[in-house]
């Protein structure tokens, strides 16, 4: 039954795609030859990506040993939804199970923090540390500002974006702040 199955939930696929989402998965089950896809935009990553870890999961991998990255939350969220509908045509209701222990589903950002979580103590960091976004970081160069009384001089002083953006420019150069308005900022 599966092997029919199978086929029917594959048979959306075009070749390429097909090749991708079967490649190294052997008929006795046997799972782990990596496999890089570089493909445009439009061509369908998505879908296949989706269907490669759904036959991965159908074909007997834990999916507990599945590491499962996209870009943004709805991406992820997606992604994890597409693997479960396409894992429940050969599954059925036991697809849900087995795609609710795809636990290392999400975010670079997301898996990311969840490591340095769980590893922060090994590592020497707090695991209750924050991370900050983009804005987060805006938001505090701000404060510093006001707290500088930068924000109200008669000479404009950049604004928070302003400032971070030179700021980041200083750390991801590992530049000295003269050197960095010298060059980017006249």
């Amino acid at each position: 039954m599966l092997a029919s199955t199978a086929a029917s939930y594959l048979e959306s696929l075009n070749p390429e795609q097909r090749q991708a989402v079967e490649h190294g998965v052997t008929a006795d089950s046997h799972i782990g030859v990596p496999l890089l896809v570089i493909a445009g935009a439009g061509s369908g990553k998505t879908n296949t990506l989706a269907h490669r870890v759904a036959h991965l999961i159908v074909s007997g991998a834990d999916p507990r040993r599945i590491l499962l990255m996209t870009f943004s939350r709805r991406a992820a969220s997606e992604m994890s939804k597409r693997v479960e509908r396409i894992a429940r045509k050969v599954l059925g209701n036991n697809a849900g199970i087995m795609t609710d222990a795809l636990s290392w589903a999400g975010t670079f950002h997301g898996i990311g923090a969840r490591l340095l979580r769980e590893y922060a103590e090994q590592i020497g960091l707090n695991p209750a540390f924050t991370i900050h976004d983009r804005e987060d970081s805006a938001d505090l160069m701000n404060l510093v500002r006001h707290e500088r009384g930068l924000s109200k001089t008669e000479s404009r002083f950049p604004a928070k974006g302003t400032c971070l953006s030179i700021y980041s420019r200083c750390v991801n150069a590992e530049s000295e702040l003269e050197q960095v308005l010298g060059a980017f900022y006249p």
